[in-house]
């Protein structure tokens, strides 16, 4: 037996299982198939939003505040500064579809808000230009999560922790026998105690075929541009954002390097063939969406893109994450499958993946992440 447990896939999700399981155990490694925090990975792209307000599910409420102080314990463990705190503005139409739908689940849950007008949007944060009926709903413990520092932060701790490091290791197979888990990358091989699956776009492969067919590759694009002013658009002063007005939607972050925004068409993510074939140049259809978006939301930005990318992620046919066991009493853990929207969970989602595949516990209203709910589908 090489160790209590096996992290596969060092990114959002992985580096946080990988350092949470580390406080539990002091047998436990990580497997990855490039280096940490690559760039092509669903972790490129500088920043995600982190947010308590949000439409949808209430029972993901419990795990952002979760989130929220393990994104502070990590901090504290490896002095970076991993969440910078800006505030969010979920912007749209009074009374519309997007508001609403998020305005009760805010009240079921009970995050703190302040519902902000037209006219008070102009005076706070006049770098939004609104459509005649639009508002927001302010969030004031939201802000930009640093990926690339967060995920390298939670393996240092890890390593500081006695955790090992595989890079440029890729997992060939995974095979469950009695006694643990034998993996294999090429000619090596290893048995651990337990398994985590992690690896994102790249999963598929490693989930029996029920999983398989309930899970796709996404490519996801990211854009950014250069502000008139970049005073104006720094983070003291230009919160995170989504925004769903009328038939436009856009989705992002503060100029945290300084120089560029991130400005992003909302919900754009495509199916792809696989998660190494993602391309990265945007299509003119792409190009000139976003940029006629950026020229009506935002004057104080250059309406010409300077940088873009795009990444895979894998989705789920349900847009719910795969957390758990993929059978009742298998060793084989899922921690894959977040569908576009699982950095800002990243720190508690991982602390529940550790906790569980090494028997140490488990929390109530998970139901809607086990991965069996795809099983007879």
């Amino acid at each position: 037996m090489d160790g209590k447990l096996a992290v596969i896939g060092l990114g959002s999700i992985g580096s946080m299982a990988l350092w949470q399981a580390s406080r539990l155990s002091e047998n436990v490694a990580g497997f990855e198939a490039h280096t940490p925090a690559h760039g092509r990975s669903a972790v490129g792209g500088d920043t995600r939003l982190f947010r308590m307000i949000y439409r949808g599910n209430p029972s993901l409420y419990p795990i952002l505040k979760r989130s929220q102080d393990l994104w502070a314990e990590l901090e504290a463990e490896t002095g970076q500064n991993i969440l910078t705190h800006t505030g969010g503005l979920s912007i749209g139409t009074k009374n519309g579809p997007y508001l609403s739908a998020l305005l009760e689940t805010t009240q079921q849950t009970g995050a703190e808000h302040e519902i902000l007008s037209r006219e008070q949007m102009a005076q706070r944060y006049p770098q939004h230009n609104l459509r005649p009926d639009d508002i927001a709903v302010y969030d004031p413990h939201a802000g930009a999560l640093r990926t690339d520092r967060a995920v390298t932060a939670a393996i240092t701790a890890a390593q500081t922790n006695g955790a090992t490091i595989h890079s440029n290791t890729p997992i060939d197979a995974i095979t469950e026998t009695t006694d643990g888990v034998h993996i294999t990358s090429g000619e090596k091989s290893w048995t651990f105690e337990n398994v985590i699956i992690s690896s994102g776009g790249w999963s598929q492969r490693l989930m029996p075929n029920y999983l398989q067919s309930a899970t796709k590759p996404y490519r996801i694009y990211l854009t950014w541009f250069v502000a008139r002013d970049p005073a104006e658009f720094s983070p003291e002063r230009f919160p995170i954002f989504i925004r769903i007005s009328g038939d436009r939607s856009m989705y992002g972050a503060p100029a945290v390097d300084g120089v560029t925004v991130k400005a992003t068409l909302d919900g754009r993510g495509a199916p792809t063939p696989q998660a190494d074939s993602v391309p990265r140049e945007l299509t003119a259809g792409e190009i000139t969406e976003t940029t006629e978006t950026v020229r009506e939301f935002f004057p104080g930005l250059f309406p010409n893109i300077v940088r873009s990318d795009a990444f895979p992620d894998l989705f789920t046919s349900d847009s719910h994450p795969l957390l758990g066991p993929v059978t009742d009493d298998s060793r084989i853990y899922c921690a894959t499958g977040f569908s576009g929207g699982g950095f800002k969970n990243a720190s508690g989602y991982g602390q529940i993946a550790a906790h569980e595949a090494l028997g140490k516990g488990t929390i109530e209203g998970l139901d809607f992440v086990r991965p069996q709910r795809f099983k007879g589908i």
